[in-house]
């Protein structure tokens, strides 16, 4: 976890995340809020790259839209070259 500034709260969370985020700052030795924090960020990494890939999904559909499925076959190199 970064030197960030920290910021006490309170949260509430489901009985079974607490013991496990409590058995897992125990066995690395760390405190809960560590385990918690980290556990969060990469939560948020992980949306945010799938965010990422939607809306360049959803770019590509719009660029390619007006392309039928072999086109679009031929075009992601599918198909070697257009059949007569």
């Amino acid at each position: 976890m970064s030197a960030a500034k920290q910021i006490r709260t309170t949260i509430s969370l489901p009985a079974a995340s607490l013991s496990a985020a409590k058995r897992a700052a125990k066995a690395r030795r760390v405190k809960l809020s560590t385990v918690v924090a980290e556990a969060l960020d990469e939560s948020l990494k992980q949306q945010q790259a799938k965010d990422r890939a939607q809306a360049a999904f959803a770019r590509y559909q719009r660029a390619f839209a007006g392309f039928n499925e072999e086109e679009l076959m031929i075009l992601d190199g599918i198909i070697p070259e257009h059949r007569s």
